[in-house]
């Protein structure tokens, strides 16, 4: 029989003391935990992932059309901000709950990439979604609201809804009437755990530098650092 572990520091920083630690246990399982350990009694977290992820877009949503007055496009971007994988990663890393995630042991040495960015933030989502079931949309909508709401301003302030490749250059187009250009400036690492850097020019100037997995992404990195090289961070937020 699997022994439940402490979780009395983790449901401190949860915010959420559960009645029924099974749901908890069974969100931070992960479905590679599972092909090592057959005789693991309780499910992997994928239906509560499942379930999380409603309730987090619904809480969310009802959120900003009771508070904001914006139009569907900008209330849409908002949420995909405050809900994507990057997003969650980072409450999930702050919430430093990776001690008690049950994972395979390569999944488990697997640190800092990608797919551990995506663990984390379906954790997150699976948690939502056993503390639903444990106190219902109260429990849920306190969580949501002390981790995720709580990051809006944030969002608003560092425009981090806005696609920012097309922002860099509708503004250097608008201002300057340039449009930018990318180069690769260093490539490293073997063919599957490459890094790109890649800056971001206009004219022959350079503006600034960005880092990725991909060229798209160092690519995207590069435009959000000139936004921020150049000041050209705006936004809107019609509070009702």
């Amino acid at each position: 029989m699997t022994t439940m572990p402490d979780f009395g520091p983790l449901e401190e920083r949860l915010g959420h003391a559960f009645r029924d630690r099974s749901l908890l246990l069974q969100a931070l399982t992960h479905r590679s935990y599972l092909n090592e350990n057959t005789s693991y009694e309780y499910p992997h977290n994928e239906r509560l992932e499942f379930l999380g992820d409603a309730v987090l877009e619904l809480v969310v949503t009802e959120s900003l059309y009771k508070n904001y007055a914006n139009d569907e496009g900008e209330l849409t971007n908002w949420r995909a901000a405050m809900v994507n994988a990057k997003t969650l990663s980072g409450i999930a890393k702050e919430l430093n709950f990776e001690e008690y995630l049950l994972l395979s042991k390569g999944e488990a040495k697997d640190k800092d990439t990608k797919a551990r960015m995506y663990i984390l933030a379906n954790a997150i989502e699976a948690i939502i979604g056993a503390i639903y079931l444990d106190g219902g949309m109260p429990a849920a909508e306190k969580f949501v609201g002390s981790f995720i709401l709580s990051i809006l301003p944030r969002i608003l302030e560092e425009e981090l809804y806005v696609d920012a490749k097309s922002k860099f250059q509708e503004t250097a187009q608008e201002l300057l009437g340039v449009t930018p250009t990318y180069k690769v400036l260093e490539e490293k690492g073997p063919d599957h755990a490459k890094e790109f850097t890649i800056g971001v020019f206009l004219d022959k100037e350079l503006i600034a530098v960005g880092r990725g997995t991909s060229k798209q992404e160092a690519q995207v990195a590069a435009a959000d650092a000139g936004i921020e090289a150049k000041g050209w961070r705006t936004h809107k937020a019609k509070g009702k």
